[in-house]
């Protein structure tokens, strides 16, 4: 039997996914390979590298709880004007990111991971999915992140790559293709409760590809029910944390913990339709 863990993007929310791998830890599920995409590539790539455990959980969530957004999407004026005047591919550089990558992934290649790892980009060309495992682990990350018009693209293998959302944000169609027989599905979700849309332009980028992508997910979820054993771990509900808020790092892996367990509770997670869970509302 093999199991695959897919971890979706989703910006700030990726935090909950702390949560939900720490459940899944608590029950001892070992994952024999993992598919992120955008910061589910950067919580998978972590993993990957140091192995599955409560351990390994809890060091990352300890990262989480430190990040602030303008660590990772660093200001600068110039940038910022120079990329709404086209003289920048984006609003900001990823140089945040890269110190991010550089301190905390302790493996260079794809290929050295203790855990097979597959990272999803988008050729911004075409639009196609690249699905990354072999290279230089730090830049397949900084592919699969970067948010187009906010973060620039990663040159790779001669073509330029944005964020694996674009194409495939929870890309359960690579872990089928990988023969999985049981997935665990980590989606961020939405923030279903916010009684406002975002007015920043990041803000706005961001919160509409996060409607756009788990719209998707939805859908994809009841495309593949039945060509393997999928348990999507449902994400806390409701949620207001905007898109660009980092500061809520600890509540979201609290919440995320405890909606997991909840579901793992009975019968494993396991159910009959398991994108009715997570299907779209608002509050």
């Amino acid at each position: 039997m093999t199991t695959g863990f897919v971890l979706s993007g989703g910006a700030n929310l990726g935090a909950m996914q702390i949560g939900m791998l720490r459940a899944l830890a608590e029950r001892e599920v070992q994952p024999d390979f993992l598919v992120g995409t955008s910061v589910g590539a950067l919580n998978a790539a972590y993993v990957a590298g140091r192995g599955f455990g409560p351990r390994v959980v809890d060091e990352l969530g300890d990262i989480w709880r430190g990040l602030h957004t303008w660590q990772l999407f660093p200001p600068s004026p110039r940038h910022i004007v120079s990329g709404l005047l086209g003289h920048q591919p984006a609003l900001f550089g990823d140089q945040g990111l890269r110190n991010l990558t550089d301190r905390y992934l302790d493996f260079e290649q794809m290929d050295d991971a203790a855990i097979r790892l597959t990272v999803v980009a988008t050729d911004l060309l075409t639009g196609d999915e690249v699905n990354i495992d072999h290279g230089p682990v730090a830049e397949a990350v900084l592919a699969s992140t970067a948010i187009p018009g906010l973060l620039p693209p990663v040159e790779w293998n001669g073509r330029l790559l944005i964020d694996g959302g674009v194409a495939d944000n929870t890309a359960i169609s690579q872990a089928l293709s990988a023969r999985a027989d049981t997935v665990y599905v980590l989606p961020c979700g939405y923030p279903c409760a916010l009684t406002e849309p975002p007015t920043g332009v990041a803000g706005t980028l961001i919160h509409t590809m996060t409607l756009l992508i788990h719209k998707r997910l939805i859908r994809d979820i009841r495309e593949y029910t039945g060509d393997a054993e999928l348990i999507v771990l449902p994400p806390p509900c409701p949620l207001d944390i905007g898109p660009m808020d980092f500061s809520r790092g600890d509540e979201l892996i609290v919440r995320g913990y405890e909606s997991a367990v909840d579901a793992l509770r009975v019968d494993g997670g396991r159910r009959a339709s398991p994108a009715d869970h997570i299907d779209m509302h608002w509050h």
